[in-house]
């Protein structure tokens, strides 16, 4: 893939944050993310790629755009895989509250992985302590294994864990282990994300959440030299079947490499509202909005922060749904 897409696709996720966005507070998460889907699929028409999306916003009969194979793209560039999500952290928005982004990344034909969309245990570290944890050790190891890597005793480190009931056992190792905690409603992939970014305070994410979520995070780990997990969980024989017929295996450890096959691999994410890991829409008057995007490749290994400032009235339909 040629190095200047990688601010057409900064154009993709900067759209759906900027009709989302508008939707902030508002209590209707399914017009929030109808708007972020709407967005998205315009901005790619404009793409010079041939894009086909493996992780997407569900199947065909489910989702009327952005389904998974669903082409995209003119047509006339390389043959890629698309992982998006075009608004993750819907209930943030609905409720107003910090860390929704829209995310994308970006491969050459087969180097997604197509998770099915169910759960999947993961944890996740920064570029100090990639190498030094291990999915199926103790929460606690992990945990001092990250302490040792980061130089920082136990106290001192912070985990990222959703807050959700499955997660009891976890967050209680971790309280006996010493270890400072945040708690989140949502948003797995930025919080993942931000244990590799050194000014964030986060150092490991444990716990289960959304599969297609984990290689959206493996493909921005990759990028960063962090490390991510994980293992798919199905929840009932019907996934668990579905998991067979895609050639999965239901407890085989995912790696990296694994997640994401190829070398160059781009992920773009564009702040909703505030979070960690960006700082999300601001609307300053005048009908401009400010934007705060981040854009990484792993070929490279850079990692581009944009600040964009948009002039509503010279944007098209999408910026007012």
């Amino acid at each position: 893939m040629e190095r200047e897409l990688a601010l057409e696709f900064v154009r993709v996720t900067e759209a759906a944050a900027l009709a989302s966005a508008r939707w902030l507070g508002k209590g209707d998460k399914n017009s929030a993310d109808d708007a972020a889907v709407q967005a998205m699929r315009q901005l790619f028409d404009s793409i010079h790629i041939t894009g086909t999306v493996v992780i997407g916003e569900g199947e065909m009969d489910e989702a009327p755009m952005l389904y998974i194979g669903e082409e995209v793209g003119d047509k006339q560039g390389p043959q890629v895989d698309i992982a998006v999500d075009p608004l993750e952290g819907t209930n943030l928005v609905a409720k107003g509250l910090p860390g929704a982004i829209s995310v994308m990344a970006i491969g050459p034909r087969g180097s997604l992985l197509h998770a099915p969309d169910m759960y999947m245990e993961k944890i996740a570290v920064g570029p100090a302590a990639a190498g030094m944890v291990d999915i199926n050790w103790p929460v606690r190891r992990n945990l001092e294994a990250v302490a040792r890597a980061s130089r920082k005793s136990l106290a001192d480190v912070t985990l990222i864990i959703l807050d959700r009931p499955r997660h009891g056992e976890i967050i209680r190792q971790a309280r006996e282990a010493g270890v400072r905690i945040r708690l989140i409603s949502d948003g797995d992939v930025a919080a993942a994300v931000a244990t590799a970014i050194p000014d964030s305070g986060l150092d490991i994410m444990l716990g289960s959440g959304g599969a297609p979520e984990g290689v959206l995070a493996a493909a921005a780990l990759k990028c960063m030299g962090g490390e991510l997990q994980a293992r798919l969980l199905p929840a009932d024989d019907e996934e668990l079947s579905r998991l067979q017929e895609m050639g999965q295996e239901p407890d085989k450890v995912l790696y990296l490499n694994d997640m994401i096959k190829s070398n160059d691999v781009f992920f773009t994410a564009t702040g909703i509202s505030d979070g960690d890991m960006l700082r999300g829409v601001r609307y300053v008057g005048g009908n401009m909005a400010r934007t705060y995007s981040m854009v990484m490749r792993s070929k490279t290994g850079t990692i581009r922060f944009i600040e964009a400032l948009h002039r509503l009235d010279k944007k098209t339909s999408w910026t007012f749904l």
